[in-house]
């Protein structure tokens, strides 16, 4: 089985049931399945073929829903591609990740004119219409980009119902998802049909989700936490996923109370807003039964606030895309802990490990490494970060951690130096290096400060060359031109020097330190 077979029998057996709510329309999962069929089909007439990567540059629509489960169903593979990304981080990702078609928003027209000479092996845009206008703008394209550009709604009109599920191998790469590595640059992790089915089916059994559960979609479901907790873990359910386009605490509450919803999921920020958003009614919650945490730490004084507030138990985990991406979650038949992850779901083991990896006792801090059927195949065209990340069967998360006499495990420091703004994952040499290319920079070093609203934003330190003249803001909208939002820093200091030790390696702790007092 895979996600893809799961939503066709669930076709065949409850063709009436919801599969997912958006803008006010139910679709059934006869509806939505053959949707997917007809897109597939559609694919496959403009060439696509099993094992072709497909970028998807999509956010919260059932067009992501079809076009994903449409790319598996060839047995193609599937790119999601945050669609506020600049246009320099999605050129890398088009380029690293060999994408043959882009399925993208119409927001992204002005992208694809460039894309056109940029990226010759691309031979398809297909253009999802949310706006009247859609047509007038494909129209005044030039003739090379127009010759590649198809319409969503044409294509999956043209295409045939009746296309089942094409076999694939549980090995095969269903979906390629890019995270940030600490050299700046993105890495793709190759994520399996088994690596996604297993996370999905252990999510779900261990948080008990069921046919009957209505699940609010309001992660961007780009990112891995969204793919599997508020995506696949509902589909191979059967349950229904409310989808709501970008939170909003009022859009939330209005979801919730009207559909009658059971789950949430949520980063941390995404809770403070709920919190403190002053027409929020507690009675709203009433039909929530769980609320789920994930993607950066929760604050212990905000999840007891909003539990309170709200009379829902909010259950923290833990999660990374490598691993499809959660190992750990705290359970529901047992106490909850604050300030843990959680413990080991089902069929996914995670220890504690030393430098020498060698498990630590009991208390004492070590690397969290991770083993089981969820664990990525490996980085696409990177042996050697791969051979890296995992050793011995064992998955290195590169985050620090303990586990208790009770098996719950604590996450006490990253040990990489990302940065978490609103649940995005940040990385310094990322902005760094963006730094780096302006012309009054000698040196930058990048760091993460507290916030009350986003947890964390970003904080950036410079020099700058004798006689440069370049200020706060305008190196901001340097970086705005070349980094998606949430990467810009919020301050940037200047300074005479940047802290070192004798090898010369900038010393960040001196940097947060420095912020601190």
């Amino acid at each position: 089985m895979n996600l893809v077979s799961q939503v066709y029998e669930t076709s065949k057996l409850q063709p009436g049931k919801t599969a997912y709510h958006f803008m006010g329309k139910d679709t059934s999962y006869a509806e939505f399945d053959q949707s997917v069929a007809m897109f597939a089909s559609a694919l496959q007439d403009l060439g696509v073929e099993k094992g072709d990567h497909i970028a998807l540059l999509l956010g919260n629509t059932p067009h992501f829903l079809i076009s994903l489960y449409a790319t598996m169903r060839i047995g193609a593979t599937a790119i999601p591609v945050n669609p506020i990304y600049s246009p320099d981080e999605i050129s890398y990702i088009l380029h690293n990740s060999d994408a043959k078609a882009v399925i993208a928003l119409d927001q992204l027209l002005p992208l694809v004119e460039k894309s056109a000479t940029l990226f010759p092996s691309i031979e398809n845009y297909v253009i999802c219409e949310m706006s009247a206008d859609v047509g007038k703008r494909v129209a005044a394209l030039s003739d090379k980009a127009k010759a590649k550009v198809q319409l969503f709604s044409k294509l999956i009109a043209t295409g045939r119902p009746d296309l089942a599920p094409i076999e694939v191998d549980g090995n095969e790469t269903a979906i390629i998802l890019y995270t940030s590595g600490t050299t700046g640059r993105p890495k793709g992790a190759m994520l399996t049909h088994e690596n996604l089915y297993s996370n999905a089916r252990d999510v779900g059994d261990y948080l008990g989700f069921s046919e009957n559960d209505r699940v609010v979609a309001t992660l961007p479901v780009f990112h891995v936490f969204a793919l599997t907790v508020v995506v696949n873990a509902p589909l191979l359910k059967g349950a229904t996923i409310l989808l709501v386009p970008r939170f909003s605490p009022a859009e939330v509450f209005e979801t919730i109370k009207e559909q009658q919803a059971t789950i949430f999921a949520g980063v941390p920020t995404m809770y403070n807003f709920l919190y403190q958003y002053p027409e929020g009614d507690p009675a709203d919650f009433n039909t929530i039964r769980l609320a789920i945490s994930g993607g950066a730490s929760l604050p212990v004084a905000l999840l007891h606030n909003f539990e309170n507030k709200f009379n829902v138990r909010v259950s923290e985990g833990y999660g990374l895309s490598e691993a499809s991406p959660v190992t750990c979650f705290n359970p529901l038949d047992r106490e909850r802990v604050p300030g843990s992850i959680g413990t080991n779901i089902v069929n996914v083991q995670n220890k504690v490990f030393d430098e020498y990896g060698d498990e630590v006792q009991v208390g004492e801090v070590g690397e969290l490494v991770v083993q089981g059927p969820n664990v990525m195949k490996g980085y696409y065209k990177m042996p050697e970060e791969t051979a890296a990340t995992i050793r011995d069967g064992w998955l290195y998360t590169g985050d620090l951690a303990r586990q208790d006499e009770d098996g719950y495990f604590y996450i006490v420091d990253r040990k990489k130096d990302m940065i978490i703004v609103g649940g995005y994952n940040v990385y310094p040499r990322e902005v760094e290096e963006v730094l780096f290319t302006h012309d009054d920079i000698v040196e930058a070093a990048v760091i993460g400060v507290p916030d009350l609203d986003f947890g964390e934003e970003v904080q950036a330190f410079v020099v700058l060359k004798k006689g440069a003249k370049a200020d706060a803001e305008k190196l901001k909208a340097f970086c705005a031109n070349r980094l998606a939002k949430y990467k810009v820093p919020k301050t940037i200091e200047f300074l005479d020097e940047l802290p070192k030790n004798t090898t010369g390696k900038i010393l960040r702790r001196s940097l947060k330190d420095q912020v601190r007092q």
